[in-house]
């Protein structure tokens, strides 16, 4: 580059082609903000505002392009690159902030300090390169100006779009395409795009990520962890989050996370002469979900575990299906996490000798067969919400389909059950299946207005008889204490309460009208932020 101003100088072509890689590289970073501020915030709560917050910022970005131009002295581009390697660096100073800042505050501020200034220069200068790149002034204003504008929304767009569908197949397969990888990868191509004399002001960010980054150093997330008496063990980015299994050093337990939520964990630390079949979990409701094994036919007759063959939908660390491999019945397992699915294997020694189906649900139920499971096991809660596509009517009318006439189902619904989305989906299951009971995990909440829990929903397919629980034996309990104690739901919930339908509420959710629920998710999911802090300490979350 001979000047600063030598851009506005080079052949209409280059400028075209210049504003449109900016605009093409700020929508690639939209989605990969998302994924760098859901292990601190979840992705429910960093979606809450991102996409307003990008679009008010773009818009901001176009419309004062003329006077940033003029500020700057048409020197405002060269400044895009160095932003860019800054983005990180911000980032993690902010995360270190994020119990105060709260949820959604935190990544909404996070993204004004960071992201938001990337998205105004670089929305202005490709605005102001592809006006120019056109060239369309000899048509009089209004083309000039509106052309452009519908030509950076579409670039933009499309690049967006081209990102996240990138992101989905690509993320986490080598660490130049990791979260943290990414975030230095992306600013090179910037500064590939906008060489830069200003790219010096960039060296203090880069030597503080290449001298103390969490994200990139396993050894450095350690010494950090360790403080908090916890270790790594493992992490990945994956396609439905950042998957890391931790070690808690003092108190004897392991867990795997996904974002800012677990899928799960075990205890590790035992007793002298104690050792159970399968590893003891932290939470009672996997030990309730293999209390379908306990549900009487209707003939009377004792269920035959080899002769049994059970569908698990949502592996998390493997606890309920390791039970019923352990139990001698055939286990389907479908899981749409392939990480998830391997550190089960690696780190909680989920059994091999089990179907393993590594794909989406809804693909999974839509080709098999009818009537040919004993058991089906809906466990898919993650990130703080559940997942809407796997609630509907339309969704456990083909799960009921693939169960024997006696059959047995077991649904794990985590959330806030004094909200509208609990009782529809106890309704829509109740709908589908005759003969239910619901437990919740712990005793009832005192609090009327919030009361975030795991509640499971047995179910025969029959109506033949009521659903009873035949008397546990030793064998039922693997060797577990724990079991003994939690097999057995104990905390039944009257279905009566889940009855009444607000204004304006629906009886059943169907797929077509599954999108209305999103701003209660969203509300339960920044419950479930609140309640992830007081898991693990505050630095687990933010480091990753």
């Amino acid at each position: 580059m001979s000047s600063l101003g030598a851009l506005w100088q080079k052949p209409t072509t280059r400028q075209l082609v210049t504003g449109a890689a900016l605009l093409v590289l700020t929508a690639f970073y939209s989605p990969l903000t998302v994924l760098t501020l859901a292990p601190v915030y979840g992705t429910h709560g960093t979606h809450v505002f991102h996409a307003y917050g990008v679009a008010i910022v773009a818009a901001v970005g176009w419309f004062m392009k003329d006077h940033i131009q003029r500020l700057s002295g048409r020197k405002a581009v060269y400044f895009i690159p160095v932003v860019a390697f800054w983005i990180p660096t911000i980032q993690t100073f902010l995360f270190s902030s994020s119990s105060v800042l709260g949820n959604p505050v935190g990544p909404i501020f996070t993204e004004i300090a960071a992201y938001y200034p990337l998205v105004i220069l670089s929305v202005a200068c490709a605005g102001k390169l592809v006006q120019a790149g056109l060239d369309l002034g000899r048509h009089g204003e209004a083309v000039a100006e509106h052309v452009p504008l519908l030509s950076t929304y579409v670039i933009y767009k499309v690049g967006e779009k081209i990102a996240k569908a990138f992101l989905g197949k690509f993320i986490g397969s080598t660490i130049f395409f990791s979260r943290a990888g990414l975030q230095f990868l992306l600013p090179a191509l910037y500064s590939a795009v906008i060489p830069s004399k200003f790219l010096l002001f960039a060296v203090p960010s880069l030597l503080l990520s290449a001298t103390s980054n969490v994200h990139l150093s396993d050894g450095a997330l350690n010494s950090y962890l360790n403080d908090e008496g916890f270790a790594l063990v493992a992490r990945q980015d994956s396609n439905t989050g950042y998957i890391s299994v931790l070690d808690n050093l003092n108190d004897g337990f392991r867990v795997m996370r996904c974002d800012h939520s677990l899928l799960g964990g075990q205890w590790t630390r035992m007793p002298r002469g104690y050792s159970p079949a399968t590893l003891d979990p932290i939470y009672a409701v996997f030990t309730m979900l293999e209390s379908v094994r306990l549900v009487e036919t209707d003939h009377g007759e004792p269920r035959v575990d080899a002769d049994s063959k059970a569908l698990v939908i949502g592996l998390g660390v493997g606890t309920t299906p390791s039970a019923l491999i352990e139990h001698g019945i055939e286990t389907t397992i479908v899981e749409i996490d392939p990480v998830v699915h391997q550190f089960a294997l690696e780190y909680f020694h989920l059994p091999s000798n089990h179907i393993a189906v590594i794909e989406d649900a809804t693909t999974f139920v839509e080709r098999s067969p009818p009537a040919q499971y004993d058991y089906i096991v809906h466990d898919v809660f993650t990130g703080g919400a559940e997942p809407l596509e796997l609630f509907t009517i339309e969704f456990i009318e083909k799960l009921a389909s693939l169960l024997k006439d006696d059959g047995v189902i077991a649904l794990n619904y985590a959330g806030d059950i004094t909200l509208y989305p609990a009782a529809l989906t106890i309704r829509t299951v109740r709908a589908v299946f005759p003969t239910c009971r619901i437990f919740r995990e712990a005793a009832e909440n005192d609090d009327l207005n919030n009361d975030f829990t795991n509640m499971i929903i047995i179910c025969k397919k029959s109506a033949a008889t009521p659903l009873r629980f035949r008397q546990p034996t030793a064998n039922d309990y693997l060797g577990s204490k724990f079991r003994e104690t939690h097999l057995l739901p104990r905390h039944e919930v009257d279905p009566a309460r889940f009855e009444v339908i607000p204004p304006n509420g629906r009886r059943l959710l169907t797929a077509r009208e599954s999108h209305l629920l999103h701003k209660y998710q969203d509300r339960s999911a920044l419950e479930h932020w609140q309640i992830m802090r007081t898991v693990l300490p505050d630095l687990v979350w933010e480091y990753w």
